[in-house]
């Protein structure tokens, strides 16, 4: 049985301290937890669907109007277009019973002139990692990393990370505007590569997306010595910038095997609960050691708005946003997966949420397409 830690709330970052407040006489919300486990669903390596191969689904989300779910893949046109996928998981509300995943639709994002975003290495490619259902606008929005040069891939253009529209069909609608700070360059300056957008959120009044790492001028990577910020930056629901804030990823879990190895540590999706709380899905890959990954819930109350800072590593102090920490997926499941995926699924009749969460198996068969189903209290 699913034994979950009750922990106190951490707080990480210049000396915040978390305090919610409530309205006079109102009862504080119940705190957020994991009640138990549902089940795990999983994906066939390379499965085919209607002329397309299936993997590297980093993103998904759920209509609540008609069950449907949205599977977003971040293949760069190695085996299709940039696209998302349509499914359905089937979940018992009574019993919460986890017993099936299928795949029902394909639909290729559309650049604002009709045609298929371009391949890897092409100008204007796209990296889709994240996307969510607009349930008012029966619309998708999704978030495409973009990409740049660097030391080991210099001929690699420029394409700016975005959060973009798209309707149902896979055509361009919009999208949102993009803060400076977050615009890629050729030159060690703004986000890192592979380091942008890839977690992206509706919340009741407005909408959410977290690059995964720190920009050049926010600090180094993280190492077993320490962390580093990755930035959070909030809309309105009409597009308008509101904020940006300064999310404090961990110090790596363990070191490197070989000590010069190759490690990747960042937040790899988002999912609110309400309009200052998130879930936060923390991943790391350690060379020599493999995958590492945390379920935090964070608080953005009391944090700093850092919109006009270029550097969160000089100058004057900020707080970050609090973060508690709900799970070790990694003591749970192990081997852990690539975990890049978020989404509250239906409410069961106990009154549960429920929460499933999805690996990326980067097309690679050492690695898995794998949904975990968890029943949630607080949400």
């Amino acid at each position: 049985m699913l034994r979950i830690a009750v922990a106190l709330t951490a707080t990480i970052g210049l000396g915040i301290i978390d305090v919610r407040l409530s309205a006079a006489g109102a009862m504080p919300p119940e705190e957020l937890r994991i009640t138990r486990f549902l089940g795990e669903q999983r994906l066939p390596y390379k499965a085919q669907f209607a002329g397309t191969t299936v993997g590297g689904l980093s993103g998904i989300d759920r209509d609540p109007r008609t069950g449907t779910w949205y599977f977003i893949s971040d293949d760069r046109w190695r085996y299709n277009p940039a696209r998302f996928y349509t499914g359905r998981l089937d979940i018992d509300r009574v019993t919460g019973k986890f017993s099936g995943v299928k795949l029902t639709g394909v639909t290729t994002f559309l650049r604002p002139d009709g045609s298929p975003y371009p391949a890897y290495g092409q100008p204007d490619s796209a990296d889709p990692e994240t996307i969510r259902f607009d349930r008012w606008g029966r619309r998708v929005l999704w978030g495409d990393e973009g990409d740049r040069p660097d030391e080991t891939h210099s001929t690699i253009p420029v394409s700016d990370p975005s959060v973009r529209w798209a309707d149902r069909s896979g055509k361009h609608l919009g999208e949102l505007p993009i803060p400076g700070n977050l615009k890629l360059t050729a030159t060690a300056a703004g986000p890192r590569r592979n380091f942008g957008f890839e977690g992206l959120t509706f919340t009741p009044h407005g909408i959410a997306a977290i690059v995964e790492g720190p920009r050049y001028e926010d600090g180094d990577t993280p190492t077993v010595e320490h962390g580093a910020p990755a930035r959070i930056t909030v809309w309105d629901r009409h597009g308008q910038l509101r904020g940006q804030y300064a999310y404090p990823v961990d110090p790596l879990p363990a070191a490197p095997v070989p000590p010069s190895g190759i490690t990747d540590s960042g937040v790899s999706e988002i999912l609110a609960i309400d309009d200052h709380r998130y879930l936060a899905l923390e991943r790391s890959w350690i060379e020599g050691i493999g995958y590492r990954v945390k379920l935090y819930e964070i608080d953005l109350r009391g944090a700093t708005n850092v919109l006009s800072r270029d550097s969160l590593s000089a100058g004057v102090p900020y707080r970050s946003v609090s973060k508690r920490l709900l799970y070790d997926l990694g003591s749970f499941h192990p081997p852990v997966q690539n975990l890049e995926s978020l989404a509250w699924g239906p409410r069961l009749t106990t009154g549960e949420c429920t929460l499933v969460i999805g690996s990326d198996d980067n097309f690679d068969d050492r690695e898995i397409t794998q949904f975990l189903a968890f029943a949630v209290r607080g949400c």
